[in-house]
């Protein structure tokens, strides 16, 4: 599993809401993505440890 695709479906999620940032979920999605997408690196190695646990194999892609 690559980070960045875990990451483009949350950006599609903050991206179905209109920008309002007096919206509690949109601020959460918003700040969320902005904080994995500075930790990239972080967030794959999370992600790596995940899959050697078979957290995503059930997902298909």
């Amino acid at each position: 599993m690559k980070a960045e695709k875990l990451l483009a479906e949350l950006n599609r999620l903050r991206s179905d809401l209109d920008k309002d940032p007096a919206d509690l979920e949109w601020l959460t999605l918003h700040h969320v993505f902005c904080f994995v997408s500075y930790k990239m690196g972080e967030f794959q190695a999370y992600v790596d440890e995940a899959a050697a646990r078979g957290e995503f194999d059930e997902f298909e892609d």
